[in-house]
């Protein structure tokens, strides 16, 4: 009886193997294709609404750029280890993948893309160092984020010798020879950042601006964006003071100053000292004044301030910061970039809304720009990657979470 059950149990397993096998039935090779299709699709998904904000839509997509096997572009951003840049060298290696698939390159074969930048954000000086190693390389293309609009004319001139030509992105310059800028409407962008600052406070009232440098064509647009719509539509907002994070010594000059003349003091209530008692003290070097406590300054001298607007992510989070400190919670901010951290002020009312650039789609739209470039394809002179207005409101909308970062 034993045997009898012992064998009924192995017809019994080999039944249902024969019926697992049954229900897997090997796929054909045209079932894999089209399997593989629908896996390309879905991760193309994962990043199309970034592309498809780019115009011309000829720079959305790596469609005949035939590019010779193993060629060699070179991307140089301004900085590098941030939500912003990450999203720039993911769009341009992106592209990269797509350039290869289509072409069917593999291994050696393949298009290179290299990103690269100063470890100091904005550091002119390496971003010079690093274009001229990169050339020295003879890639076919660079595509670069100009930190000072004024600063690689000579390495531009170099590229036009050497037969290399040259994309601007994110941040252009004037300079004859770039093949084509990949940026932002900064304008469009400033302008409509100041209006919605002014819908936040009554159309009326003192703001300041925290701009990112003072040097580059992206800063300088904004800037004139902001102020020039608030000086021409907005009669009953005044701007009182701009601070460029790239002037930090003379803004530190300055508090030294009228701190060691008894017109500022520095944590007058923690101490208990009149600003009359400055001149009998040690007197302060500007070096010893830090970032914050110029913050602190432009904010004390002006108290009545209703709004902020900041042009980038780092400008955003310093006003932030200044703002907590000094107790000035109903100041309305405005900011540009939506990275972790500025998404999430936004999200705690921190923040009343975001111009979200689309640095994936920046990296991406250069690649193809560098390509045409390369082949002598034409560009437009100027490629729009787009922006986007994001609210508390309409942060969890599917639109808005697919073009975050």
């Amino acid at each position: 009886m034993k045997r009898r059950i012992r064998v009924l149990a192995v017809l019994l397993s080999a039944a249902m193997f024969a019926g697992a096998c049954q229900a897997e039935p090997q796929k054909t090779e045209e079932e894999k294709k089209i399997e593989k299709e629908q896996n390309i699709v879905k991760e193309e998904k994962e990043y199309q609404a970034k592309l498809n904000l780019i115009q011309p839509s000829a720079y959305s997509n790596a469609d005949g750029l035939k590019l010779e096997k193993g060629s060699y572009i070179s991307i140089i951003g301004k900085a590098k280890g941030n939500d912003y840049w990450d999203e720039v060298e993911k769009g341009a290696l992106q592209a990269a993948a797509d350039i290869n698939e289509q072409l069917g390159y593999e291994g050696k074969d393949k298009i290179k893309v290299t990103y690269s930048a100063p470890d100091t954000a904005d550091d002119v000086d390496e971003q010079v160092n690093i274009l001229d190693e990169e050339l020295a390389r003879y890639p076919i293309a660079v595509g670069i984020a100009i930190a000072d609009a004024k600063a690689c004319e000579v390495q531009f001139d170099l590229a036009t010798d050497s037969e290399i030509p040259v994309v601007a992105f994110d941040s252009g310059s004037d300079y004859q020879g770039v093949m084509a800028t990949v940026s932002t409407d900064n304008e469009a962008a400033a302008k409509e950042a100041a209006v919605k600052l002014a819908e936040e406070i009554g159309d009326e009232g003192e703001i300041i601006l925290f701009v990112q440098d003072s040097k580059s064509k992206a800063a300088l647009l904004r800037e004139k964006g902001i102020t020039e719509e608030i000086q021409t539509n907005h009669p009953n907002i005044s701007i009182v003071n701009v601070y460029h994070m790239d002037q930090l010594e003379e803004m530190q000059k300055i508090v030294a100053d009228e701190i060691n003349a008894g017109t500022y003091q520095i944590d007058k209530e923690e101490t208990g000292e009149d600003a009359a008692d400055g001149a009998e003290r040690e007197k302060v070097t500007p070096e010893s004044i830090t970032e914050e406590q110029v913050i602190d300054y432009i904010l004390a001298k002006h108290p009545n301030i209703k709004g902020c607007l900041a042009t980038n992510e780092g400008s955003l989070l310093l006003a932030l910061d200044g703002l907590e400190r000094n107790a000035m919670n109903t100041v309305k901010v405005v900011g540009f970039d939506a990275s972790e951290k500025e998404v999430q002020a936004l999200s705690d009312g921190k923040v009343t809304g975001l111009i979200a650039q689309n640095p994936f789609g920046m990296g991406y739209a250069t690649v193809v720009a560098a390509a045409r470039a390369a082949l002598n394809m034409g560009n437009e002179a100027v490629v729009n990657t787009g922006y986007t207005w994001v609210t508390q409101e309409g942060l969890e909308e599917e639109p808005i979470q697919k073009i975050l970062y």
